[in-house]
């Protein structure tokens, strides 16, 4: 898709990243922010998210969760597993009325490698909607390497971004959001139940990735 016939349902809106200090949140920053959106890092520390701001863009800028979510329109959830709840139930009110992109994996580590770990709500993305009844919450950018997302030598990550979710309007605006990298296609993959296999899926990206010393991602075929 050109330039010209691009949709732009996300010009002037703003990107908040919680969990932006983090590598995945940092890589997705510097892309969003190089497409021409403005992007906020939310962290617990604000002095964290502003040293981390540094050199992703002159687009991004960091401070506190609560002041994060107060400038967003579009919220990306990028926090370890361990933290997911905790951070939700406390920015509930907050992110009443925001689209909310959960990208967290819920998975476990030990000598055999990662694998996916249950989760009482069915999913991460599952358990942010359980959470956050007044937000709408859109499951996406599970399966972006970070490495790439912040290696200045790469210019276009070749994958596609499984978008899931419940609601049309928002699934499409995560598709254009996922657009903005260049090399990517956001893909709806379904509803927001089916959010668990998609989670779990990482755990085999990491696999591949260890035995051939790569930084994998997804293409769908035949879309």
């Amino acid at each position: 898709m050109s330039d010209a016939t691009r949709p732009r349902d996300l010009d002037g809106r703003v990107i908040g990243i919680l969990g932006g200090t983090g590598p995945q949140g940092r890589g997705l920053a510097k892309r969003f922010a190089a497409s021409g959106l403005a992007v906020v890092l939310g962290s617990r520390s604000a002095d964290r998210a502003a040293t981390a701001a540094v050199g992703l863009g002159a687009g991004v800028r960091g401070t506190s969760n609560e002041e994060c979510v107060a400038a967003a329109d579009v919220v990306v959830v990028a926090v370890p597993w361990d933290g997911h709840r905790e951070l939700l139930e406390s920015l509930a009110k907050d992110l009443a009325g925001r689209i909310v992109v959960d990208c967290v994996n819920p998975l476990g580590f030990d000598q055999r490698g990662a694998f996916g770990l249950p989760v009482e709500e069915g999913s991460a993305a599952e358990q942010a909607h359980h959470l956050l009844p007044d937000a709408t919450v859109v499951a996406a950018f599970h399966h972006l390497s970070a490495v790439a997302l912040l290696d200045d030598d790469v210019d276009s990550i070749d994958a596609d971004v499984l978008v899931l979710g419940d609601d049309r309007a928002a699934t499409d605006l995560v598709q254009e959001l996922a657009g903005r990298i260049p090399g990517c296609r956001g893909i709806y993959a379904g509803r927001l139940r089916n959010a668990g296999q998609v989670e779990a899926l990482t755990a085999n990206l990491i696999a591949v990735n260890r035995r051939y010393k790569a930084h994998a991602s997804l293409r769908v075929t035949d879309v």
